[in-house]
């Protein structure tokens, strides 16, 4: 089963059960593939579908700490559950372990050495972990294990 029909099949169950809020997130989701989809002129890989639930859960996630400055804890309680379905069609996350290891691979996979290095090594590293990793920590750990 592909992710879009299983986000589809989420909604359907959605509007059974009469869950509004789930149901217009799950439709917020399904507008940003779909919008996505007409723009590149193309149907969504699973990958690409990934892509687009990160960059929702990015918004929400500095929703969230803008609620909280602006003292709206009603609002940010709100995009917290937004939150928390969208994180639930992200590939599992991996462990730091697995990132370094991760990591170490692509060093020695592109014979990356110095800080100059680090395209390279992000190039490939972006490409396997999208969805599963944070790629701020994973290009932390990177910058690390190049510099020393």
């Amino acid at each position: 089963m592909t992710l879009k029909s299983r986000i589809t099949d989420d909604m359907k169950a959605a509007m059974r059960a009469h869950e509004a809020a789930r149901l217009s997130t799950i439709r917020l989701l399904l507008a940003a593939v779909k919008q996505r989809e007409v723009d590149e002129r193309k149907e969504l890989t699973d990958a690409d579908i990934v892509t687009v639930i990160e960059r929702m859960v990015k918004q929400r996630k500095d929703s969230i700490t803008q609620f909280e400055a602006g003292k709206r804890q009603d609002l940010a309680d709100a995009e917290r559950a937004e939150l928390v379905l969208l994180e639930g069609y992200l590939p599992q996350r991996m462990s730091e372990a697995e990132i370094d290891a991760a990591v170490d691979a692509a060093v020695a996979r592109t014979g990356a050495s110095g800080p100059s290095g680090m395209g390279k090594v992000m190039g490939v590293l972006k490409a396997e972990l999208a969805g599963r990793a944070d790629m701020g920590l994973v290009s932390a750990r990177v910058k690390a294990r190049l510099a020393g």
